[in-house]
Order: structure tokens, then C-alpha cells, then sequence
């Protein structure tokens, strides 16, 4: 079980530094709503340690090995490793899922730019449908279709998140624009990144982010109705309050640059309790058949690791049951006879 210690621990950690998170957190249930704190914490400290660290390389291998430690049961003596080592072993978590997070934060450090939108959905694939993924698994879902939406949602917030962080990614000497885009919009990276200003080339490709965005929003919805109930408030609220983010921007005219769009206490309130009315009426609505759409190339191997894998094929069970009934009739052959 995660020390109650560790876990308050996590909880601070989110209640300060996912202010979107911790409020839809508020909607799960307690078995969800806990392992979760420890899979966010243990993903924020990951995400800081490389985007504040001077070495940023050294930092994504001192995670790696972190993860390593994790995965032996053996984490190193801090309450966000202790509790998210105890997440791993309650619910198995595949090490393919954060494995490729780090890889998302490796790209990070190594300050690596997106040709095309499909690079980047690659990389928000990384950083983000990950965590769509392990949340299914923290809710003991492992059908395959629920997991590629799953992956729609995580995507499409860590677009809406680029999308919102243009000037201050700039300001750090960070794009996450796809180049071609910025081509087609007459946008120089560089340009762009010495003077962030936001004209209407900005604009227009923060617009086409959020178009994307939306749409995975959408595909998604058909996903989290296929949650187990109790769990459906909460991810919705995650998504209403990621969309919202995208809305603010929409009302300030794609600008990401003059001001940080944000969602208010207001707002956010509002928007739980869309996602509670939204949650009731999924239990009076048969399966959407979006649930079936194809997951996204990009995250088609989070899926894999993730989905549940076949049990033994019925031979392989009943040449086993064989084999321990001969096995205790040798036993009991060899007590009669006295050997």
C-alpha cells in the first residue's frame, strides 16, 4: 500500500503544481483518486527535474535510473519514489508506459524540434497519451479501444498545453511548433524565438494546434463513457477543464503571447459539475462506436504495452492441471511406499 505519509506528500506536490489535475482529481474515486497522486507526482518531479536542471541529459539518466530502482523495489528513500513504487506493484504497471514518458523528456533535453504535426503528436505521445494510458490501467481498464482514447486525451491536452505555452516556451529558447507549419505561415523559428511577437502567422498556427486538439477531445469522449462509472466525472473534468484552457485562447484571439490563457476557480467549478451531468447521462447512452476509431499511429505501441494480454490458451491450462495432478500422485506414491 502507498504510506499515508508519501501519499499526503503527492497530494501537496499536485495542489501546487497541476492546478488543472488536482481539480478533476476532486471526481475520482479514492482506489483511482490516490495511485493517481502518486503517478502525477512522480510525472511532475520527472518533468522539473529536466526542465529546470543546468544538465538537462544528466538529469533525464539520474530519472532513468530512478525508474530502474522503482521497477526492482528498490526506490530511492523519497516519498514520491516510495509512492510510486508501491503504484507500480499494486497494478502492475507495464515499464514500457513510463519508459517512454522519459523518452518524451530525453527529447526535451536534447531540445529537439517537430517537422510535421505527426512528430509532435509523437512526442505529446510521450509526455502525455502516457499518462492517458496508466490512468487506465490505475482503473483497471485494459481494453485496447478504451486505451487509444485514452491516448486521444493526453495528446490532445499536451496540444492545448503547447498551444497556451508559445511565449513562454520562446522565452526559454523552447518551440514545439511543427516547422512545416511555420513555413507555410511565412514564420522563421529562430524569428520567432529571438522577438515572440503574436501576429497573425502565430495565430494561425496556434489556431490549427486547437482544431487538432478539439478533435481529439471529441474522439475521446467515446472512451471515457466506457469507463467504469464511478471514474467518468473525473476524466471528464479533466478534459472540460484542458478545453477550456483552449477556449480562453480561442476568446483571446489565439494569442499565446501577451497573456498565459488560464482557467479561474469560477470556471473550473463550472465546469465539474458539466462533467458530473455529463457522467449520469453516459449511463443511459449505449457505447459510442468512435470507441472503435483506430488509435492514432503515434500511440499504437502505448496501446500495446498497455492492453491486456491474452490469458493461457486452453491447452496450455489443461496440460497444467495434468501436470500438478501427476506431480501429487507421484507425492503420494512416494509416501506409501516410504520413500
Amino acid at each position: 500500500m502507498i504510506g499515508r505519509e508519501d501519499l499526503e506528500h503527492c497530494r501537496e506536490a499536485i495542489r501546487h503544481g497541476s492546478l488543472s489535475f488536482n481539480a478533476a482529481s476532486y471526481l475520482l474515486p479514492g482506489k483511482v483518486r490516490d495511485p493517481a497522486l502518486a503517478l502525477y507526482a512522480f510525472c511532475r518531479v520527472a518533468d522539473d527535474k529536466v526542465d529546470l536542471a543546468h544538465e538537462k541529459q544528466a538529469a533525464v539518466d539520474l530519472l532513468r535510473d530512478r525508474l530502474r530502482l522503482a521497477y526492482a523495489g528498490r526506490p530511492r528513500n523519497t516519498p514520491t519514489d516510495r509512492a510510486f513504487t508501491a503504484m507500480i506493484e499494486l497494478f502492475e504497471m507495464p515499464r514500457a508506459l513510463p519508459e517512454a514518458l522519459l523518452e518524451g523528456l530525453d527529447w526535451d533535453a536534447k531540445g529537439l524540434r517537430y517537422r510535421t504535426m505527426s512528430d509532435l503528436t509523437a512526442y505529446s505521445a510521450r509526455v502525455a497519451g502516457t499518462v492517458g494510458a496508466m490512468m487506465c490501467v490505475l482503473m483497471r481498464v485494459r481494453d485496447p479501444d478504451v486505451l487509444a482514447r485514452a491516448c486521444d486525451l493526453g495528446v490532445a491536452m499536451q496540444l492545448t498545453n503547447i498551444a497556451r505555452d508559445v511565449g513562454e516556451d520562446a522565452a526559454a529558447g523552447r518551440l514545439y511548433l511543427p516547422l512545416d507549419w511555420l513555413e507555410e505561415a511565412g514564420l522563421d523559428p529562430d524569428t520567432l524565438i529571438a522577438a515572440p511577437r503574436p501576429t497573425r502567422a502565430v495565430r494561425y498556427v496556434v489556431r490549427g494546434l486547437l482544431v487538432e486538439a478539439q478533435r481529439l477531445y471529441r474522439r475521446s469522449e467515446a472512451g471515457i463513457s466506457a469507463l467504469p462509472l464511478s471514474c467518468r466525472p473525473g476524466i471528464f473534468a479533466a478534459r472540460y477543464i484542458y478545453a477550456g484552457i483552449g477556449e480562453r485562447l480561442r476568446k483571446d484571439g489565439y494569442d499565446p503571447i501577451s497573456a498565459r490563457a488560464r482557467t479561474g476557480s469560477r470556471h473550473k467549478l463550472a465546469l465539474l459539475a458539466l462533467a458530473l451531468a455529463r457522467s449520469a447521462g453516459t449511463a443511459l447512452t449505449p457505447r459510442s462506436p468512435m470507441v472503435y476509431a483506430s488509435p492514432l499511429p503515434e500511440v499504437a505501441f502505448l496501446v500495446e504495452a498497455a492492453a491486456e494480454k491474452p490469458g493461457p490458451a486452453w491447452s496450455d491450462v489443461v496440460t497444467g492441471v495434468l501436470t500438478r495432478l501427476a506431480a501429487r500422485d507421484r507425492e503420494r506414491a512416494m509416501l506409501g511406499t516410504g520413500i
